[in-house]
């Protein structure tokens, strides 16, 4: 059963707009961890010719968002708050985002961190957030099919 959640949750965000429209991301999504990863396009730079901060920010949140949507599997979840620390910048090759939940509480709050890696597996940015359960049910409407 949790394998079937974890495909309707990867179709679920592959099917959101942003995602096919810019990104074109990849997704795999196991119990309560997740990896996403994108090409970095120089569409995506700022003006000083580096990934803008706001692709860090995405990718960091979603790889710790699906992380805990895998562990529910009833609700729609939305980020209460998510912090970011930026090391370096990138210019270049795949980026990925790993995911995990730290901790989960029985008023369903999920604490969850993520990593962002370049092309050469050195770590850019790091960040944590917190995932709480909405009243929108997971429904194909959504894309969670």
């Amino acid at each position: 059963m949790a394998e079937e959640h974890f495909k309707k949750l990867e179709n679920m965000y592959l099917s959101a707009p942003i995602n096919k429209l810019i990104y074109e991301p990849e997704i795999s999504i196991t119990h309560s961890t997740c990896e996403i990863s994108i090409e970095v396009k120089p569409d995506y730079f700022h003006a000083a010719n580096s990934l803008h901060g706001s692709v860090y920010f995405k990718m960091l949140d979603d790889a710790a968002y699906f992380a805990s949507a895998a562990l529910v599997e009833t609700t729609f979840l939305y980020t209460k708050s998510f912090e970011i620390r930026f090391i370096r910048p990138v210019t270049e090759g795949k980026i990925k985002a790993v995911g995990k939940v730290i901790s989960q509480s029985s008023n369903g709050n999920y604490i969850a961190s993520a990593q962002l890696f370049n092309h050469q597996n050195k770590v850019v940015a790091e960040g944590e957030g917190i995932f709480v359960m909405s009243h929108i049910p997971l429904s194909k409407e959504l894309g969670y099919l």
